[in-house]
């Protein structure tokens, strides 16, 4: 199986910060269709820009590109449902929890790589962890079902496109170019969307509020990048594991930033997430 290093697993680290991050930028804002859709349009003008100084995908992998777009534009939809239907602290966990999982289960059968018995308990960990943030206050409330369900849709997405990015990255023969193809090919479509259904408003926004989607889509294109770019070199499941401790990040940042409640039940579900990833990527002789 493909290893990740140190220096590896510290980028995927910096990627999951960088993924709470934005994700809190467009879950904090009051249009979120409008921010979403710059973000991404910010990501498809970073791809255009790129094209010149990258090699176009070998044709082996342009299946595998169109099923991301594809897979990404579901991912779009069943996010921003979450998203308005519950807290980031809440949903952001569940959507990452349930990834590792299947991508492990995923990239056995389509990819063969197989953990050992020390690594699938840790995976167990870590998804365990990052969902107990999700429930530390409970199971979901009447009103709490619609954002579980469309959370639940969404790591079933990330688990979707995490797998067809990576073996798309490695026969790509280039996976900078692999990026930026799929940032161009993915990114105008929510704006379009979200200019149809705003009209008129679209200026309005983009005149006070073009700096938040721009600032999101930088970090969200150079986030992904870095997540593509592990998965073409290192077993999937490891990168996804260390990835989705983006959750941890979205659940602080909910906490402290957007005012949401924490609590001594998340860090015990942190703490078991960290042990869960000690186990998976530490050597042990």
């Amino acid at each position: 199986m493909l290893r990740i290093d140190a220096t590896i697993a510290g980028l995927i680290l910096v990627s999951a910060l960088i993924h709470a991050t934005w994700n809190a930028i467009v879950k904090s804002d009051t249009d979120r269709l409008m921010s979403f859709g710059l973000v991404m349009l910010v990501g498809a003008f970073m791809g255009l820009a790129a094209l010149p100084f990258v090699d176009v995908p070998r044709a082996e992998a342009w299946p595998w590109l169109l099923g991301s777009v594809t897979i990404h534009v579901f991912y779009y939809v069943f996010l921003l449902r979450a998203y308005a239907h519950g807290d980031l602290s809440h949903v952001y966990p569940i959507a990452r929890g349930l990834a590792p999982l299947l991508v492990a289960i995923l990239a056995g059968r389509i990819a063969g790589e197989h953990l050992v018995a020390r690594e699938s308990i840790g995976l167990v960990l870590v998804s365990g962890g990052i969902v107990g943030l999700a429930f530390a206050r409970g199971l979901p409330r009447q009103g709490e079902w619609r954002a579980l369900i469309y959370a639940v849709l969404t790591g079933i997405t990330i688990a979707g496109y995490s797998v067809v990015d990576g073996i798309g990255a490695r026969l790509s023969g280039d996976p900078i170019g692999y990026i930026a193809w799929l940032n161009l090919l993915e990114g105008p479509w929510v704006f379009i969307v979200a200019a149809m259904r705003r009209r008129g408003a679209t200026l309005v926004y983009l005149r006070h509020f073009w700096w938040r989607g721009a600032t999101g889509g930088v970090i969200a294109t150079v986030g992904y990048g870095i997540a593509i770019w592990a998965l073409s070199l290192g077993a999937m499941a490891h990168v996804t594991a260390l990835r989705e401790t983006s959750a941890l990040f979205g659940a602080l940042i909910g906490a402290f930033i957007l005012k949401e409640s924490f609590g001594a039940r998340r860090i015990a579900a942190a703490g078991v997430m960290v042990a869960g990833l000690l186990l998976m990527n530490l050597r042990l002789s």
